[in-house]
């Protein structure tokens, strides 16, 4: 299951930019600035597709459920810095490649130590928070505040359902497998008494 969201990321056909659930329009109210920032992370396929490559590729680490956090309040810390007219030079570069480098981690199965695998996912956050952040600009405190609860609660629950449904099928596998084998043992103690 890993391999598979791994591949999904690496093969994310989207380009590394901003997307905006309202269409380009700045929010300007509290619903509108939740909406936009619960939007954002799942209809932009780049970033949709590092939340689902991450959260596998935390499930190697010793921490996967602080992994998700590291990226999210990066991805806050990036929104901003955008909101403060600075500017990270190649922006979209970047967040291509983290997606791609999530993808190709992902593949091979690559157990990075904790400190390792927080510092990626959070560099690849400033980034993409910083894309995030040209959703907002412009906006009032309220829906900034709004936007940043939403795409942060979106992410983590993105990341870390996925991280509990990728443990529940492997459990499942190990019963499936464990049942088999109790029935094959049966089967076999049967036959030779019989």
């Amino acid at each position: 299951m890993l391999r598979l969201f791994a591949l999904l990321a690496f093969l994310a056909p989207n380009a590394a930019l901003a997307h905006h659930p309202m269409g380009g329009a700045t929010p300007a109210t509290l619903w509108q600035g939740l909406a936009s920032g619960v939007g954002h992370p799942v209809i932009g396929l780049d970033h949709l597709a590092f939340i689902i490559g991450m959260a596998m590729l935390a499930l190697l680490t010793k921490a996967p459920r602080v992994m998700p956090i590291a990226f999210v309040a990066a991805c806050v810390v990036g929104t901003l810095i955008h909101l403060q007219a600075v500017s990270l030079p190649a922006a979209e570069l970047v967040i291509a490649a983290s997606v791609l480098l999530v993808g190709v981690l992902g593949l091979a199965g690559a157990r990075l130590p904790v400190l390792a695998a927080a510092g990626f996912f959070a560099i690849a956050g400033v980034f993409h928070g910083y894309a995030y952040g040209e959703a907002v600009v412009g906006a009032e405190a309220t829906p900034i505040l709004a936007y940043l609860i939403g795409f942060a609660a979106t992410q983590c629950a993105i990341a870390w359902g996925l991280q509990l449904a990728a443990e529940r099928s492997v459990r499942m596998a190990m019963w499936v497998t464990a049942g088999a084998g109790i029935a094959v043992g049966v089967g076999a103690a049967a036959l030779a008494a019989g």
